[in-house]
């Protein structure tokens, strides 16, 4: 099972060279790209500065790997990536990258955007929302 997990934010560097390696592979014509970036939300009277992700590793990617067969068994997809922090992420740095990569841009955009939802629905990765006062309280997805 490939590791999807990155200690801190996804660097830009990162991002770049994982789009750039896939221009050797020739029978690729669409890529779609999901990143997810920390946003300063205003919650009560407090800014957030940052989240902390934490998960079960072991549980996250047996569940990853099990989303991974599934969306390549119904998508006629060259390849997927997904890469989620751990750890804290500052408000406006990138804590979410996922890449598919398919012939068609409808397949490689379909695929990329349900796999956006079922990480975010599916797998145990929790944040603690940070407030620029240190305090903190635990993100709800909406």
């Amino acid at each position: 099972m490939k590791n999807i997990f990155i200690q801190g934010p996804v660097q830009s560097g990162f991002i770049a060279d994982s789009i750039q390696k896939h221009s050797a592979k020739k029978d690729i014509g669409a890529h779609s790209i999901f990143l997810g970036q920390v946003r300063a939300d205003v919650i009560g009277d407090k800014t957030v500065a940052a989240i902390d992700y934490t998960t079960y590793t072991e549980m996250a990617l047996e569940k990853m790997h099990e989303i991974r067969e599934d969306i390549f068994s119904r998508y006629s997809l060259n390849c997927m990536h997904v890469y989620h922090s751990l750890g804290e992420v500052k408000a406006g740095e990138i804590c979410l990258f996922v890449f598919t990569s398919s012939k068609h841009r409808k397949i490689a955009i379909e695929a990329c955007e349900e796999l956006v939802e079922r990480v975010k629905a599916e797998l145990p990765v929790w944040g603690k929302e940070i407030f620029e006062d240190a305090s903190h309280t635990w993100k709800v997805n909406g």
